[in-house]
């Protein structure tokens, strides 16, 4: 058989198979230009980014750490490094090019800064295939050994709650002087009554 009646029934062979879809075919410029808006238009909106090699990770593992990134507020793809590239152009993680090398996924914090770096983080430890490449916050490309300094960062709960009991604590201290006013006052007139009775 040539070798073009053998590509051919190969090809004919591939299009009769049920698990054949459009995600093993080579993507078109239209498709291509979609995942770059999709992710570009993330970026843009993101709190901070994450990437990690998922060589050695089983569908089940990246299925479940998909569900959770949905749960967490964090947007996590798979992008081929060439696509990423031009996807964060523009946007304050450009600065994450030189770690787009080998197989990469993008994890980024949609509601929180800290979201994709404990996702990440707390996959880590149970992965051992799992290698976080770096990470980026406010245009600023980080190391992978700084996953646990950005992992602590608060929630946006957390930040609140901080910022109100800063804000709060002047007040508090002012109503506390304003209270002990009035009973100093009452003190120190009992004081002088006590005085005023024991001499006269």
């Amino acid at each position: 058989m040539p070798l073009t009646e053998t590509a051919n029934a190969v090809l004919n062979a591939m299009r009769r198979k049920p698990y054949l879809t459009e995600k093993h075919v080579a993507l078109g410029i239209e498709q291509k230009q979609q995942i770059v808006a999709e992710v570009n238009k993330v970026a843009a909106s993101a709190l901070s980014a994450v990437l990690a090699d998922y060589r050695g990770l089983t569908v089940a593992e990246m299925t479940e750490m998909r569900v959770k990134a949905r749960e967490s507020g964090v947007y996590l793809r798979v992008v081929r490094n060439t696509l990423a590239k031009r996807a964060v152009e523009g946007t304050e993680y450009e600065c994450l090019n030189d770690a787009f090398i080998g197989p990469t996924f993008l994890a980024f914090s949609q509601e929180d800064p800290g979201a994709a770096a404990r996702l990440l983080k707390d996959y880590a430890k149970d992965l051992e295939d799992l290698e976080i490449k770096a990470l980026s916050i406010g245009g600023e490309m980080l190391g992978a050994d700084q996953l646990d300094r950005v992992a602590k960062l608060p929630t946006l709960d957390e930040a609140r709650s901080l910022l109100m009991s800063v804000m709060q604590a002047p007040v508090v201290k002012l109503a506390r002087t304003l209270n002990e006013v009035p009973g100093k006052l009452t003190r120190t007139v009992a004081a002088i009554r006590d005085q005023k009775q024991a001499e006269g």
